[in-house]
């Protein structure tokens, strides 16, 4: 408070002059010391189109009648009107209704619990793995081939992609069932994030899911940025330069995107993980060849070193890839 920062300094100075010292108002100050009185409500004035307390008590006992007592103010308000009577606005009548706790809304309201936020950490490969479902567009409009993809967020490899006529949960689980074997993954030692799409959530993958004991997570409803990993893969696929504008048959599509994702795991350098192919990071030949890296690198520096500001370091490999990493906190130093 600048109050007691200026009460220390009054007695070796001047106020307007220790005021100063601190950067703040000398009004500011005399505010803080003034005693504030706590000014009390004003009553509020009746208005003078007011109902009478017995025009209200009238009102309220032809609401409370039996012709009336189960139906709705509008419909009260314009039957009475029909006979003649007109006793106060619709507004004024839900006024006095609510002033006695008898308005409330009738249906049953859906409460859902706020979602949680899905936070999946890997540490190395099939671990975590992420699928979804895109569209390729096919020889017509309005004519598209369901693309069906699994990564695995750690490595970024594919380990199983579908291309199909249709949507559905029987796809995706033949789908998923296919990689899991081929895979060799464990019970107990892989979870699956999906968004909330039908195929998704469908009963025959859960009960899958189950029955290989992989764990399920599913992002928060309309939040894309849940499920990044896949997203930015088809981001990928759909900006590679030979992507077509579109597919003249199903066979094409299945043709191109068997070209691609073998592209992808044993061709394509991965910036996040280091330059190597995502199948050298899941299948564990990624340190060797970093160490090699660095040789070159060496051996580079050695024959050259004012080519470089300082010695060259082969990309990192990952150490852990997240889905939605918890924000550390920040001790500030007072």
């Amino acid at each position: 408070m600048i109050d007691a920062a200026v009460t220390e300094l009054e007695p070796l100075m001047a106020t307007t002059r220790a005021c100063a010292l601190m950067g703040k108002s000398r009004a500011t100050l005399y505010r803080q010391r003034r005693p504030v009185t706590p000014r009390p409500p004003r009553p509020r004035r009746t208005p003078a189109n007011a109902l009478s307390p017995s025009e209200r008590r009238g009102v309220m006992d032809v609401l409370h009648s039996g012709d009336y007592i189960d139906l709705a103010v509008p419909q009260v308000w314009a039957r009475e009107l029909d006979e003649d009577r007109y006793h106060c606005s619709m507004s004024t009548m839900y006024r006095l209704l609510r002033a006695h706790g008898e308005v409330r809304e009738r249906r049953a309201q859906a409460s859902h619990p706020p979602r949680t936020k899905p936070e999946l950490v890997a540490h190395g490969s099939n671990e975590v793995w992420s699928w979804d479902i895109t569209m390729l567009r096919g020889p017509r409009r309005g004519l598209y081939y369901p693309l069906y993809s699994i990564i695995d967020i750690f490595s970024r490899y594919v380990p199983g992609h579908l291309v199909a006529t249709v949507e559905s949960g029987e796809l995706a689980e033949r789908l998923i069932a296919e990689a899991v074997a081929r895979q060799g993954i464990e019970a107990g030692t892989l979870t699956l994030h999906a968004d909330r799409g039908a195929p998704m959530t469908s009963k025959t993958v859960a009960e899958l899911l189950h029955v290989l004991g992989v764990e399920r997570s599913h992002s928060r409803p309309r939040c894309s940025n849940d499920n990044p990993y896949i997203e930015a893969n088809y981001k990928t696929l759909k900006h590679c330069p030979e992507f077509p504008e579109h597919f003249h048959s199903i066979g094409h599509a299945r043709e191109f995107c068997a070209w691609f994702f073998s592209h992808y795991n044993h061709e394509h350098r991965h910036s996040a993980i280091g330059w190597h192919t995502p199948a050298s990071v899941h299948f564990g030949t990624a340190p060797q060849i970093r160490a090699a890296r660095q040789d070159t690198l060496n051996a580079a520096y050695a024959a050259h070193p004012e080519r470089f500001g300082r010695e060259p370091i082969a990309p990192k490999l990952p150490t852990a890839a997240w889905i939605n990493e918890p924000q550390k906190e920040v001790i500030r130093s007072v």
